[in-house]
């Protein structure tokens, strides 16, 4: 039976944290049609209306609608006129994730701390304030033009931020059960890893709590490596990928191509309920990564005895792996814009803390099919 172990800190000092992290406060992407991509996200994902801010609000550059599923904001952002950073951004990544913001207690120290351990400027800590009180925003440059802002909202009673009105629609299709970030995945170019790795260990704290290297990821054709960082209480998790050498070109190597540059590849949100949030997922038209039906002849033997039934999982596409601490089952959406770049993964941990590496070769091989489809294997 496959196990993985994983390292993570044992006892948590917070005192000795320099950069607390409360968890993930939104994810901002920039894409083309900012009205649309909340649509898609309210009826496939079942998302909900939350906050708007543009011509109505006084905005006159861009337009952001905010969508609200238990936990995880996003905000979905297009530009109002040609010539914009926004706009120019589009261009050349296509539609993608521009901001992880971060919940802290102190904006204003976050970045002071970043910026002391090396950390590249790309906002100033900025007092923002409305009738509902103030938020403090600053931030940070990540991997390729990713940014991670920091967010002060202890005085704030607000909808979302200063600039955003309450977003009322009379369609809001129902939840389908996702709850929270479970870990979000950069990928990055060939040697870049290690140097991201230590940007994280430096600038915000973070551990290394697992790696997996071109023997662990691997098909016949292609490979990656990746390791893991976690943050302190372990409520931010960012793994980062590079391309290993292979026979042909990986789905990082395609990644990079196809966005022009390092940035985000998934984004694994949490549900308690997998069978359940797919099934509703597969109904409103989400498309997912499928695996072989052999994949579960073999898969009790593999992982154990696990709760749910096996034949339920089949017909959905449901992967599962077991590690020191329980188990996980997950699955993959394919990409959810034009350009294959972005996807989903969807995630519920039943203890298992590790990333499903038991199922990286039918995972990566059901990647490389959809890779042969579009011409680019």
């Amino acid at each position: 039976m496959h196990t993985a172990s994983l390292d993570l800190p044992k006892l948590y000092d917070q005192a000795a944290d320099f950069m607390p992290l409360l968890g993930t406060d939104y994810l901002e992407f920039y894409v083309s049609n900012s009205k649309q991509a909340a649509h898609y996200y309210k009826s496939v994902m079942g998302f909900q209306s939350l906050a708007y801010s543009g011509l109505q609000t006084g905005n006159r550059d861009y337009e952001s609608y905010v969508v609200v599923q238990d936990k995880i904001k996003l905000v979905l952002t297009s530009p109002l006129r040609s010539g914009t950073d926004v706009g120019r951004h589009i261009d050349q990544h296509g539609d993608g994730v521009k901001v992880t913001a971060l919940w802290v207690e102190d904006a204003t120290k976050a970045y002071e701390e970043a910026i002391k351990r090396g950390a590249k400027h790309y906002m100033s800590p900025t007092k923002e304030e409305d009738e509902n009180g103030y938020v403090v925003r600053s931030g940070i440059y990540t991997y390729g033009e990713v940014v991670h802002i920091f967010v002060e909202r202890n005085e704030y009673k607000g909808i979302f931020l200063p600039g955003f009105q309450k977003w009322e629609t009379a369609y809001n299709p129902d939840p389908v059960g996702l709850k929270f970030v479970d870990h979000m995945v950069g990928n990055v170019e060939l040697g870049a890893m290690n140097k991201w790795v230590e940007y994280y260990e430096k600038v915000l704290g973070f551990a290394q709590i697992l790696s997996f290297d071109d023997n662990d990821i691997s098909t016949e054709y292609s490979a990656l490596m990746s390791k893991v960082m976690s943050n302190g209480n372990g409520r931010i998790k960012f793994p980062i990928n590079e391309p290993a050498e292979g026979k042909k070109k990986s789905q990082v190597d395609e990644y990079l191509e196809f966005y022009e540059g390092p940035g985000v590849q998934h984004i694994a949100v949490a549900t308690d309920n997998i069978i359940d949030t797919v099934t509703k997922l597969k109904e409103r038209g989400m498309e997912f990564l499928q695996v072989p039906g052999s994949y579960y002849d073999a898969l009790e033997e593999r992982v154990g005895k696990i709760d749910e039934d096996i034949e339920a999982l089949r017909p959905l596409g449901v992967l599962v792996d077991r590690d020191d601490e329980g188990y996980l089952l997950q699955i993959f959406t394919k990409t959810v814009q034009a350009r294959p770049t972005m996807f989903f993964e969807i995630i519920q941990r039943k203890g298992a803390q590790s990333f499903g590496k038991g199922n990286f070769k039918a995972l990566f091989e059901a990647l490389e099919r959809e890779q042969e489809l579009r011409g680019n294997l």
